[in-house]
């Protein structure tokens, strides 16, 4: 149903209470028995009521302060998108009196973490978005904001046993299956398979990373037995300790024809083969970064899975709006759908207007 034509007194009629009781409830004034609270809900569900949300937006005399702690970042990689998504929601609620904020941390660096989150707690905001990384800074964080009554919600990936608010981002461990799925069906009896993996692939920042390659060797396992599987670990940002790692690698394995990259760093691979003029019959990543759509383009990348980053930081922004500015209830989980781009489907794809 349309609410357009719903006045306060329309509603009070269906849900048998009075039109000062469906006011309270629209503005979350208290006062309210919860049996009442329940029925007023109940059709305003049914009905699909929104608000005058310009209309409150004027009204309102608090302005609402919305941290989102996300990790630094270079133009146009993975947290880019995400910025860029979190400034079009602040753009479209800055009527509302909501003041979106940054507040940064360097990945998987503990220290860093922990100080920011330090800082958020004595920042005192009205609600905060937040890319978790370590999961033990991250309990004592959520533990704060829950004992301050601050909503929160998680980004890229979810931490469940800290009951955010909502989560937005990809299944992980899902997305790895489904890579895996995609991948396989370029095998040939005799090739075998390599996995690249990150020197910190251990660290309690690449959660994450584990669970996709879970799903990832799940399937495999299931349909691929026999199927032999090698593990190639990277030093992070030693480009010539990889190249050495890669040339000894590939030569003592010619048969290693399949390979799957679980971070956004399959440019690395791609750009190794590139350089030595080899291929793979498939080689799999993460993330629509330019030097991977690059390489997409150019064949070294058979298929990149994209998780809408840019998304994620907008709708997150934007439900927790809804929760501390519209008092609407929101989903507690929002999965992305899982983007698989190929070389002749890159150029039409877009993320979101």
């Amino acid at each position: 149903m349309k609410d357009e034509n719903y006045t306060i007194k329309d509603i009070a009629r269906m849900a048998g209470v009075s039109a000062g009781t469906v006011d309270r409830v629209l503005h979350n004034r208290g006062n309210v028995s919860a049996s009442s609270r329940e029925k007023v809900q109940s059709v305003l569900d049914k009905i699909n009521y929104l608000p005058n949300m310009f209309a409150i937006g004027l009204a309102a005399k608090k302005r609402y302060r919305i941290v989102c702690l996300i990790p630094y970042y270079i133009m146009y990689d993975y947290w880019y998108s995400v910025a860029q998504g979190i400034e079009k929601a602040a753009r479209e609620l800055q009527p509302f009196n909501v003041e979106t904020v940054f507040l940064y941390y360097k990945h998987a660096d503990r220290a860093s973490y922990r100080e920011a989150c330090e800082q958020l707690l004595a920042d005192k905001p009205d609600a905060v978005l937040i890319a978790p990384n370590f999961e033990e800074e991250t309990l004592e964080l959520t533990t704060g904001l829950d004992a301050d009554a601050v909503p929160y919600a998680f980004i890229d990936f979810n931490m469940e046993q800290m009951h955010a608010s909502c989560y937005i981002g990809q299944d992980s461990r899902m997305s790895g299956y489904v890579a895996a799925k995609i991948l396989m069906q370029r095998y040939e009896p005799g090739q075998e398979l390599v996995v690249f993996l990150s020197d910190q692939k251990n660290s309690p920042a690449e959660i994450q990373m584990r669970r996709r390659m879970e799903g990832f060797m799940e399937y495999v396992n299931e349909r691929f037995g026999h199927l032999t599987v090698y593990d190639v670990v990277f030093r992070k940002e030693d480009t010539d300790g990889n190249k050495l790692i890669l040339d000894d690698f590939f030569s003592a394995h010619p048969h290693a024809m399949l390979g799957a990259v679980f971070n956004s760093r399959v440019y690395q691979v791609a750009g190794y083969l590139h350089e030595v003029g080899r291929r793979l019959k498939g080689l799999l990543g993460y993330d629509l970064l330019q030097k991977n759509v690059d390489y997409l383009r150019s064949g070294e990348v058979s298929c990149l899975i994209g998780q809408r980053p840019g998304l994620q930081g907008y709708l997150g922004v934007k439900a927790l709006c809804d929760m501390v500015v519209f008092k609407k209830q929101v989903e507690p989980v929002k999965y992305m759908p899982i983007d698989i781009l190929i070389k002749e489907t890159i150029d039409y794809y877009f993320e979101f207007e």
